[in-house]
């Protein structure tokens, strides 16, 4: 039987103020309980990640990704090189969002799935899984959300219109700012303390707040880090070293593909906020109300958010569900809080509202 649980006044005035972009100090959104308790008691049965989903999801989604990538460098064709890179990208996007799974599943869950994911995407792609793990838990830090310290938060909708494209820009020269990472900083790190610091600090996780600094690895991360970087050394100098024996073609194309892929990323990180905190710390719900769900029926959120990421949202309540269980947890909790609920509040209907939401706000900050 549903429950509706309506917002109370107060709620809905702020969330009316912030969706039509009204400016100023924002009172506080208290945490909805209900919607906490209910996200809770009815999803317990759902935390156990599959072997059966993730391994021949992420192993498909990589032989794709890369049988495309040939198969764009191969042909002579213009257009079915580009049909192959489209493909490519797309595929080698999905792959390479497990690396958000990697971040979240406990070390002893699906054995052997980090060092695979590693081996076959991470390293190839020269993102491995050190430069979000340990990293990425600090953004569903409750205290650290939204905060300066929030590695992967900036209040894109209270900055300069110009910061949009510019953020979704940048990412096309990803390719070629990691293989300059590995093959010349890393190796430069190694031999100049000062340099392996700043590298560290500032270049070694996927971050968007240009304030982040990485605090020392220790331990366990401190040896995988070493072997990931080392792969990450060797596969660079493997790459340039093809133009001497391949030509500049392949390489271009490989990259050129891969920029797609950075540049979907960017734009799927573009949307998965609101991004209207001003720096503040957020409740829960706060923070719930500032991320995004593009549920279904569209389908198309499921090829610019793969891997779970449709639901970022849910994934804000319940950050260490498996991404096969975010949609009959969405389903359980759309169903027993119903339409007036604070949870309907994170859900929206695409990318170009989401986009158009956000460079509207800008438009407004810039006037």
């Amino acid at each position: 039987m549903s429950v509706e649980h309506s917002l109370d006044p107060a709620t809905v005035a702020q969330v009316s103020a912030r969706d039509a972009g009204v400016g100023g100090p924002r009172a506080p959104i208290a945490d909805d309980k209900a919607m906490l308790r209910a996200a809770r008691d009815l999803t317990k049965d759902l935390y156990d990640a599959r072997e059966r989903f993730y391994w021949p999801d992420m192993l498909l989604s990589a032989g794709i990704g890369y049988a495309s990538i040939a198969g764009a460098i191969l042909t002579d064709s213009v257009g079915l090189a580009l049909v192959f890179g489209l493909i490519g990208a797309l595929a080698l996007y999905r792959a390479l969002m497990f690396n958000h799974e990697v971040a979240h599943i406990h070390k002893d869950a699906l054995p052997g799935f980090r060092f695979a994911w590693n081996a076959l995407v991470g390293v190839p792609l020269l993102t491995p899984s050190f430069m979000y793990e340990g990293v990425h838990v600090i953004h569903h830090k409750r205290t650290q959300y939204g905060t300066i310290e929030d590695p992967e938060y900036l209040p894109l909708a209270l900055m300069k219109p110009w910061t949009l494209p510019t953020f979704v820009l940048i990412a096309m020269l990803a390719p070629i700012a990691l293989i300059f990472r590995f093959a010349v900083l890393v190796p430069l790190g190694a031999i100049l303390p000062p340099v392996r610091r700043v590298v560290w600090q500032r270049f070694s996780s996927l971050s968007i707040n240009p304030e982040f600094r990485r605090r020392p690895a220790e331990g366990e991360m401190s040896r995988r880090i070493f072997w990931q970087e080392l792969g990450g050394f060797v596969w660079s100098w493997t790459l340039i070293g093809s133009m001497f024996v391949l030509g500049w073609r392949p390489l271009l194309i490989a990259l050129a593909i891969l920029s797609l892929t950075a540049t979907l990323n960017q734009l799927r990180t573009l949307v998965a906020h609101l991004w209207e905190n001003e720096g503040e710390p957020m409740t829960v719900t706060a923070q719930f109300l500032d991320s995004v769900n593009v549920p279904p029926p569209g389908v198309l959120a499921e090829i610019w958010a793969p891997v779970g990421l449709r639901y970022h949202a849910l994934h804000h309540l319940m950050p260490s569900m498996p991404y096969h269980s975010l949609p009959e947890a969405h389903r359980r909790l759309h169903r027993e809080l119903g339409d007036g609920s604070t949870y309907k509040q994170a859900n929206h209907p695409g990318m170009v509202f989401l986009v158009g939401k956000i460079a509207r706000s800008t438009m407004a900050r810039g006037r």
